[in-house]
């Protein structure tokens, strides 16, 4: 029998979402593929089932498309070797930028002077070129309304529009679309869709860019309360380290026995990193499977504060779990651990028993922790502008909890830091 036709190889791109399993956040391992379409880890699913005690328990995380009896499980092969390439490919690309080599530095020579535009503001920069995409828009409607463009004037203009933004603007903004006709017309046509293309998603990066710039100025600005407020809850905004509850406040630290082999923490141990290599720390039951981490602190009684920003972070959750919880486990998805969890896709959720409740479509970048042992209560503040009530559930004080941390492991260099 004849196979596939070698032809030649065609790019195809991939996203790490594409390859991820919804359930642990990671690279599909062992994929099985459900009936209605949808694959996970095989561990991650059988664990997952197992959790449900109620039913229906043989339900699609995704879909929750439902089966009268547990489905057969099959590894999906095909999913699988895509994984593999990915991963051969991402190592790939890292062992490539490692090894690049580095001009050496001439100590004769003083450094370079930055370009004046990297000496400015992002918005100041962002409406200078902004001006210039509007010019080159006008000047190429005018050539349109006048006279074709020749041949050697068509590549002049865009010869022009490669050298502005060059200097200073990502050229990925750039339309793939620059020029598809033949004729001079046609290019003229297409290099003023082109520019107005660009003119809008200029208008969009860089009035992104102006808002995070204000917001880093309002924070550097903002002056810490001193005056006192009573404990958290619904109706009350959330206590300040600087205030009276100071007290309260603390800053607990990464636990090295639990921490997975994907992650690296900092000196003073209140830094957690996706790691781009897996580490080679000694074997331990203790350690989690996936990226993520325990802190040594463990609260049986009392009320804790903390702190955690998650700016550096793409994918993460933030709450408590037991020393107990089960290490090939992820965070919110047992009866011994609760969390609020960010996924990267404009969704804020809180997870508890693999039972998630969407909050908000609002991103907080820095996440305080409220946990009252006493009143059995947690609740969880968006603290980095303005404070704002997130989430609160009842937690069990039949056990001590740590502070608990998880990472997507699939982006390399994601920091979650305790303040």
């Amino acid at each position: 029998m004849a196979g596939f036709d070698s032809g030649p190889a065609i790019p195809v791109w991939l996203n790490e979402d594409d390859l991820g399993c919804i359930i642990c956040r990671g690279l599909l391992n062992s994929p099985v593929t459900l009936p209605c379409g949808h694959s996970f880890c095989s561990s991650c699913l059988k664990n997952l089932w197992d959790a449900w005690r109620e039913k229906p328990r043989w339900a699609c995380p995704t879909c929750r498309e439902c089966a009268p009896q547990k489905p057969p499980l099959r590894k999906n092969t095909m999913l699988q070797d895509l994984a593999d390439k990915y991963s051969r490919a991402v190592r790939e690309l890292e062992a490539g930028r490692s090894a690049a080599p580095r001009p050496a530095p001439d100590p004769a020579r003083r450094p370079a002077q930055l370009p004046a535009a990297a000496q400015r503001s992002i918005p100041e920069v962002g409406r200078e070129l902004a001006e210039l995409v509007e010019q080159l828009v006008d000047i190429t409607r005018n050539l349109q309304s006048q006279r074709p463009l020749s041949q050697s004037e068509a590549d002049n203009e865009l010869s022009n529009l490669g050298m502005a933004f060059s200097h200073g603007v990502d050229l990925s903004l750039a339309s793939p679309k620059l020029v598809t006709s033949n004729t001079s017309e046609g290019k003229t046509r297409d290099v003023l869709l082109a520019l107005e293309e660009i003119q809008e998603k200029l208008r969009e990066n860089f009035m992104r860019k102006e808002a995070v710039e204000k917001q880093t100025r309002e924070e550097l600005l903002e002056t810490p309360s001193t005056s006192s407020c009573p404990l958290p809850d619904q109706n009350h905004s959330v206590p300040k380290k600087t205030s009276r509850f100071a007290q309260r406040a603390i800053s607990p630290t990464f636990d090295l026995r639990s921490l997975s082999c994907s992650l690296e923490v900092s000196e003073d141990h209140r830094t957690v990193t996706v790691s781009h290599w897996p580490q080679s720390y000694p074997w331990s039951h203790e350690r989690f499977k996936a990226c993520q981490v325990l802190c040594s602190q463990a609260f049986s009684s009392g009320q804790q504060y903390w702190e955690v920003d998650t700016q550096h972070c793409s994918h993460w959750a933030v709450g408590v779990a037991s020393w107990e919880m089960s290490r090939d486990q992820i965070l919110g998805r047992t009866r011994d651990s609760w969390c609020v969890e960010w996924t990267g896709t404009s969704r804020l959720s809180a997870w508890h028993m693999a039972k998630e409740l969407v909050l908000s479509s609002d991103r907080p970048g820095v996440v305080g922790i409220w946990l009252d042992l006493e009143a059995k209560k947690l609740a969880f503040y968006a603290v980095a502008n303005q404070e704002k009530f997130l989430y609160e559930c009842e937690v069990s004080a039949s056990y001590p909890l740590h502070p608990a941390f998880w990472l997507y492991g699939l982006h390399p260099g994601n920091s979650l830091i305790i303040k």
